[in-house]
Parts: structure tokens; sequence; C-alpha cells
């Protein structure tokens, strides 16, 4: 196992400890999380385990991070509902809802298109350039790819888009539940830098106003993602890992 396969699993176990605190009721809404330093010390993780887990507890709609004031769990009635646990994801659960995805975030971005504003737009930009900033430091930038997509249905003026999204929490980023071991780092990498030009057409697209090309750029993005699924999910079934 790599260091960074290792990092991973170590997250996904911090991630599960504490969501099985706020579910269980030990951590009750509104409630701070312990701090960053306290966390390392508990459960003998480093500081980037911690980020990546709470960064995972974020997109599923668990918590709540504050500027300047720390993580805080969030309202049960506020949050998303799950289609199904992060742990218990399986890839036909993943093909479900991307296809689900496909149908709702290309009239998103669309729409992101023809209405966003100036800010609207400097968030995606903003959002965007997060995921290669992450990229370069090695991570999954999991959460700012799920930022990423939030802005984007910000922008369509419409309230129910983002809704949406929280909605569907880390299913949003498949990546993040579905840990894809048939990859090598280099393969990945690749893979992630793929789908960071595949963004940066969105972008471009929805800063021009160009409705018909974001919701072309959105498509193919989500389609070769689905894609990518779609061939694992028959690797699995034929016995390849």
């Amino acid at each position: 196992m790599t260091d960074k396969q290792s990092a991973n699993n170590l997250a996904e176990q911090v991630m599960v400890r504490l969501s099985a605190d706020i579910r269980g009721g030990r951590l009750a809404p509104g409630a701070r999380l312990p701090t960053e330093q306290a966390l390392t010390a508990e459960l003998g993780v480093s500081r980037t385990v911690v980020r990546e887990a709470v960064a995972a507890l974020r997109a599923d709609g668990l918590v709540v991070t504050r500027r300047g004031s720390g993580a805080f769990v969030a309202d049960p009635m506020a949050g998303p509902f799950r289609i199904a646990a992060p742990h218990a994801t399986t890839l036909s659960d993943i093909l479900d809802v991307m296809e689900l995805r496909l149908a709702v975030e290309v009239e998103a971005a669309a729409f992101a298109a023809e209405r966003a504003s100036r800010r609207q737009v400097a968030v995606i930009r903003t959002a965007w350039r997060s995921i290669d900033t992450a990229l370069k430091r090695g991570e999954g930038a999991v959460a700012e790819d799920f930022a990423f997509h939030r802005a984007i249905a910000e922008a369509t003026g419409n309230s129910q888009f983002p809704r949406f999204l929280a909605y569907l929490g880390s299913h949003v980023i498949p990546r993040q539940s579905v840990r894809l071991n048939v990859d090598t780092p280099d393969e990945r990498r690749t893979y992630l830098e793929r789908i960071q030009h595949e963004h940066s057409r969105i972008v471009a697209a929805i800063s021009d106003g160009d409705a018909a090309e974001a919701r072309r750029a959105m498509r193919e993005h989500l389609t070769r993602s689905l894609g990518r699924y779609r061939t694992l999910a028959g690797g699995k079934k034929n016995g390849r890992r």
C-alpha cells in the first residue's frame, strides 16, 4: 500500500469515527468539532488526514465550517437526505446517481451561462483554481471539486439546483466513495488533470455566456466520468481488479 493510499484509508477511518459520533448523538447539532490539534493527538493521525476527513464530512452535509471558528455539526433537519451511506456505496449506486446528475447538471451549466453575475462567475473561477491548488499538493481535490459544481448550481439563480447537490452530498464526487485501486499513481494524476481540463472548458463557456457550449462541455465532462465507472463496473463483473 502506498503512503497516499494509507493516508486515504486513515482519513476514511477518521470520517467514519466522527460520522458515528454525530449520528449517535455524541456530537450534538451546533457542537464544535474537536480542534485539528486535539484530533491528531487523540487519534494518532496527521493534520492532513484530519482535514481530509472533515472535508468529506462537509461534502456529506454532516458538518459546516466557519472561517476562523472551526467545524460544527450541521443541523440534521437541514442536512441532505442520504441515498446511501458513503462507506456502503456500490458501483451500481454510483452509476445511478451519475445518470441523475447528467440529467440535471447539464442544464444547470447552461442556466449559469445565461444568468450568472460577475461575482458568481468569479466564485466559479476561484473554485476551479482551488482544484488546481489541491492537485499540485498531491491531493484528490474532492471538497474543491464539490465546491466547483456547487458554485455552478448557485449561479443558475434557481435555489433548487444547489439544494439538489446538497441532497446528493458525497455522491456528487464518486471518487470519494469508491476507491479506485485499478490505477497507478501516474494514471490517477493523469485522470484528475483531464477532469480539470474538462472543468476549464465549462468555466470558459459560462464566463463567455455561451449556454450551448456550457451545456456541451458539462455533458461531455459527466459522460466521460460515467463511462469510466461503467468500464470499472464491467471489469469487476468479469473478475478483474
